[in-house]
């Protein structure tokens, strides 16, 4: 019988064990197909509103930079120095950068494991152990290496490797979709920045334009021509013009603090910047909205889910994988020694190594258990997915209506403001004449402003639906240009909005 070498048995079981490395349980993740619909069902209703109804696919960098098609640079500036500076957008990057690491934890556990040992010891061991020539007191020194390697026979911990793989990617979606969120909150934010201005400024004509009818109804009761009443009438109406302007000015100051914080500095930092008032800015562009199933590659939020389930599969393998045998190489080598200045000897040299098992035969069904848990969990994203899909379409849907909706109800007021244009001046011809009654100057001015206020508003709400549509189609997600370029503040007053002028 041939003579069988002390290492055969260790090499052979390690060799087989190793043959082995390759079989990985749990399901293998796919990505799951779901239907969207081949249209947008509110772009039947979008002619004239420069949306684009296109049949095909958008590429997702054709709306990277949405805001631009906006026309004002003083918001392109904005939005540039809030992506470098915004802090929930660092957050959300020290987050990417924690599971990066993660998944480095989460690799290296692929790898052998290698120690290096070192003790030194005076015992003194009992005279009355029962083990002669063991009393008495004596050093030990010893130095070495331990190595352990736990062999992947079952994919455990491959599948650990992929879930955590979807872990950092999901986190990756996380700060997109944050980006999404945050340009269009600038953009929002600036929107309503500029509508408070262009409030103000129909404000202070209405004022100024009551302020001279009170003038007027003075002169007139001076002469003769008028009553009391229509003065106190006028100061009432002049009176309450007044008290629309202060809210106008919070409204001003909350959007520019807001814009600060933004930007990820104190709430004032921007006042004097944006203090010039300026237009609302308006799409210069079309949009092109594609097709639905386009969101399930351009939002992040949707990418994100669809990770999500990735790292749930995954992590079914990993639970899987504790029903079966753990495998491992274990190994040392060292020195050791009663005396320091022999512990480096050849005598003093000690090794070992070998395979070990570990099988966990029963543990009242626990690990059946969390395997169970394990797909619920993966059902619970694939919900998760669907649901997201889901709301995405309805945000798109919403988006539209609201711009088609809200450009029609633009078109009325300014048609409405026109129309009370006339009535004001035949009105109050029809006073200074003495046929016509002063309720109906004072109702005609009224009716006036009101409408000029309500088209600033409106403009304010189309621009808005413009944003709401961009982020619903996952815009501004692509990375910032490196150097943004500074924005210089207007040292003057650009002109007022058409709104504003029509009502002077």
């Amino acid at each position: 019988m041939p003579r069988v070498s002390r290492l055969a048995l260790p090499l052979t079981a390690a060799a087989l064990l190793t043959a082995l490395a390759g079989c990985t349980v749990g399901p293998n993740y796919t990505k799951p197909e779901i239907k969207t619909p081949d249209a947008f069902a509110s772009l039947d209703n979008m002619a004239g509103t420069g949306v684009t109804s296109s049949a095909t696919s958008v590429a997702p960098g054709a709306l990277s930079y949405w805001w631009r098609s906006l026309g004002d640079e003083q918001l392109a500036s904005l939005i540039d120095r809030a992506v470098a500076n915004n802090l929930d957008l660092k957050l959300a990057e020290a987050r990417l950068r924690e599971a990066r690491a993660l998944r480095g934890v989460s690799e290296s556990a692929l790898y052998p494991s290698v120690d290096t040992t070192g003790s030194a010891e005076r015992r003194r061991n009992s005279e009355n152990n029962g083990q002669p020539g063991s009393s008495g007191t004596r050093n030990s020194f010893r130095a070495g290496v331990d190595a352990s390697w736990e062999l992947d026979i079952f994919g455990g911990i491959r599948r650990d490797v992929e879930a955590s793989r979807a872990d950092l990617d999901a986190s990756a979606e996380d700060k997109q979709a944050i980006l999404v969120s945050l340009v269009a909150e600038v953009a929002s934010n600036y929107v309503q920045l500029r509508a408070a201005q262009q409030r103000q400024l129909v404000s202070d004509n209405a004022i100024t334009t009551q302020s001279e009818t009170v003038d007027l109804t003075r002169s007139r009761l001076d002469a003769g021509l008028a009553a009391e009443l229509e003065v106190a009438q006028a100061q009432a109406l002049l009176a309450t013009r007044r008290s629309q302007r202060p809210p106008l000015m919070t409204s001003e100051r909350a959007a520019m603090y807001r814009l600060g914080v933004l930007l990820g500095q104190n709430p004032s930092a921007l006042v004097q910047e944006l203090a010039p008032k300026s237009t609302i800015p308006k799409l210069t562009g079309d949009i092109a909205v594609g097709i639905p199933s386009d969101l399930l590659r351009r939002r992040p939020d949707i990418r994100r889910a669809e990770r999500r389930i990735a790292a749930s599969s995954a992590r079914i393998g990993v639970a899987t994988a504790d029903l079966f045998p753990r495998f491992s190489l274990t190994g040392d080598f060292g020195f050791q020694s009663d005396k320091v200045e022999d512990l480096f000897d050849a005598s003093s040299r000690t090794w070992g190594f070998g395979p070990s098992v570990r099988w966990n035969i029963f543990d009242a069904g626990r690990i059946r258990r969390l395997i169970d848990a394990a797909s619920e969990r993966e059902k619970q994203s694939l919900i998760t997915y669907e649901q997201t899909i889901l709301t995405s379409l309805e945000d798109v849907e919403n988006a539209l209506v609201r711009l088609s909706n809200e450009q029609m109800r633009n078109r009325a007021l300014i048609e409405a403001v026109d129309a009370n244009k006339r009535a004001v001046a035949l009105a109050d011809e029809r006073y200074r004449s003495g046929v016509g009654d002063f309720l109906n100057v004072l109702e005609s001015q009224r009716q006036l402003y009101d409408a000029a206020d309500e088209v600033v508003l409106s403009e304010a709400q189309v621009t808005d639906a413009v944003i709401s549509l961009y982020r619903a189609l996952g815009g501004g997600w692509a990375e910032p240009q490196p150097n943004p370029p500074q924005y210089e503040a207007p040292s003057a007053q650009t002109t007022p909005t058409t709104a504003s002028q029509s009502a002077q």
